[in-house]
């Protein structure tokens, strides 16, 4: 295959992974323990890459997980990390769901909540909402031990988010009456279910439940701090304020996880001066400041592009018994790229890497994001070779930020080494990625190309968006590639009728 081709020469830099090289040159240093826990990570992607690259429904995956994971293999953690793996590579729900049945079914282990967790939340997420509730009621027979609170929350926010609000009541008592049953529902339910509109920013659900059902349930400070986080995240810091007037009137007290909250909120919007004031008057309540409160106000001061501040409050994290973490350095690193001084940023990146402190999603997307503004693709292009020479996979805002530039720097090369490189992790890229890469490769008439990544989505039990087949259908019927296009709309309508069930 071309793309396969092309993607294989001149990048063999990239082929060994950071943990083989690791084990070849600290062989003789490492524990037993250590090799052992090599091993299981291999396992892990190993096991990651046979489900998501499995041509399900074409072939059923159930004989192809017995043939791979023995059962003495499912550990509890081992069942968890392949599931957090799925989760992150964007596998088909549908396989997910395979896996945690074969591991109830194989493994001599109770289940674990968070399997069950992880499970539910990738049908959610893809809105498999049949095929969610069915688990529930499963789980609620077999195990109902796994049912907390947390899957209640995973539940009812994908309902919130892509049903309505009557159908998002409806699931709350359906759970109360069928699903956690003999479980008296009490205010941290009513607090779940509050949670579930708030994190959606819908605070006029929000409030007509809590006027609904206040009565019934014991209002708590937790149940008060998630409305006042709802107002914050719908970015309206005025009805926040009033909310929080009007409480403390009532006689709300407020801890430390409330001033947080306000502190972010006037951070993001760009009130600094108002955020270092509830600073101090958090101070005077004598109410400690935790590592998250500094951190805020470091990424507020960035707001408002005033980097000696930041810098200042980063340095007061050691004089108050703290320790600086990824999300602190972060804060800093993007109040300087802000401020237009990306070599600083730089510099701190590499001070993390000296001291042990990791790199995460957040690290790469802010550092990414400054190189594009001020060094261009060649800036760009050094940390992403030096990115996949770490072994490190993006998250999706990234990844579809990368190929975005890529396609408009004309480096369609790089936008499909990057997509390479997620396939072989066992990842399944984003629509929106493909949809970026897609009409890139046709509009600089590599239709072909664009054949073989529609075709690795679809293999890996992800659709592709109908305007990225349409566009994909113009340029292989004016290159004769019929056959080409049967076989998309054959692997197409498989998927639809699979997911029609």
């Amino acid at each position: 295959m071309l793309l396969l081709a092309r993607l294989k020469s001149g990048t063999n830099q990239f082929q060994t992974p950071l943990k083989l090289k690791f084990s070849l040159v600290s062989a003789a240093k490492v524990s037993s323990q250590c090799v052992s826990s090599i091993e299981t990570d291999v396992d892990i992607d190993r096991i990651t890459r046979i489900i998501n690259n499995h041509p399900y429904p074409d072939q059923p995956l159930q004989p192809a997980l017995l043939q791979n994971i023995p059962p003495p293999l499912l550990s509890t953690s081992f069942v968890e990390n392949v599931l957090g793996h799925l989760f992150g590579a964007h596998s088909n729900g549908l396989k997910a769901l395979e896996f945690f049945n074969y591991s109830l079914h194989h493994s001599q282990l109770h289940p674990s909540s968070d399997a069950f967790e992880k499970t539910l939340h990738i049908l959610a997420r893809m809105r498999y909402f049949d095929k969610a509730w069915e688990l529930m009621e499963k789980i609620s027979s077999m195990h109902p031990s796994l049912l907390t609170l947390k899957s209640m929350s995973i539940m009812l926010s994908k309902i919130a988010k892509f049903q309505s609000y009557e159908d998002v009541l409806v699931a709350f008592e359906k759970m109360e009456t069928d699903i956690f049953v003999g479980r008296k529902f009490g205010t941290d339910e009513f607090n779940v279910l509050l949670r579930a509109f708030c994190t959606q920013r819908q605070m006029k659900e929000a409030r007509s439940v809590f006027i609904k059902m206040h009565s019934r349930f014991s209002p708590n400070t937790k149940t008060m701090n998630i409305l006042l986080l709802g107002f914050k995240e719908a970015g309206d810091i005025t009805a926040a304020e009033l909310f929080y007037h009007e409480l403390a009137r009532r006689g709300f007290k407020p801890n430390s996880i409330t001033y947080n909250i306000r502190i972010d909120a006037y951070c993001k919007r760009g009130c600094f001066a108002d955020g270092l004031r509830l600073f101090e008057e958090m101070e005077r309540a004598k109410l400690l400041p935790a590592l998250q409160t500094i951190t805020t106000l470091i990424h507020g001061a960035g707001v408002v592009r005033n980097p000696i501040k930041a810098q200042q409050l980063f340095d007061e994290i050691h004089l108050r018994n703290l320790l600086p973490d990824t999300g602190a350095y972060n804060a800093l690193m993007s109040s300087l790229i802000r401020s237009n001084d990306v070599q600083s940023a730089v510099a701190l990146m590499d001070e993390m890497e000296e001291k042990h402190i990791k790199h995460d999603h957040m690290t790469y997307h802010t550092m990414f994001s400054g190189l594009m503004r001020t060094s261009g693709i060649e800036g760009a292009s050094d940390l992403y070779y030096k990115m996949v020479d770490r072994n490190f996979v993006p998250k999706t805002r990234t990844v579809v930020m990368l190929i975005k530039f890529f396609c408009a720097n004309h480096q369609l090369d790089l936008g499909l080494h990057l997509w390479g490189y997620l396939v072989e992790k066992g990842y399944c890229p984003h629509g929106h990625a493909l949809d970026l890469l897609l009409t890139a490769l046709c509009s600089r008439s590599r239709a072909i190309e664009a054949f073989e990544c529609s075709l690795q989505m679809l293999e890996r039990g992800r659709d592709m968006s109908e305007a990225s087949f349409r566009t994909l259908e113009t340029f292989l019927l004016q290159a004769g590639e019929t056959d080409k296009l049967s076989k998309l709309k054959q692997m197409r309508q498989k998927l639809h009728n699979l997911l029609a069930h």
